[in-house]
């Protein structure tokens, strides 16, 4: 049971990344619709970009998104 719970934790992360590094690397609005198909997997898509807007990394508007300062910035850092 907790293994299960991991791994959900551990794909919803990925997803989450995938979505910020999409954004940060091509700047501009993206529609809900584009970052589903660029990624592949809507309802994923649509549970991490409320918790990207929900932590402030995401910035909605009229059906489109698109990084917040704060998001770029932190992708900037050379880790």
């Amino acid at each position: 049971m907790q293994t299960q719970r991991n791994d959900v934790a551990l794909d919803d992360a990925r997803t989450d990344a995938a979505i910020l590094h999409l954004l940060v690397d091509e700047p501009g609005l993206w529609s809900d619709d584009e970052v589903a198909r660029e990624i592949g997997r809507e309802l994923a898509v649509t549970d991490a970009l409320a918790r990207l807007c929900g932590h402030g990394l995401v910035h909605r508007l009229d059906g489109y998104v698109f990084p917040t300062r704060a998001a770029v910035e932190f992708a900037r850092v050379d880790w």
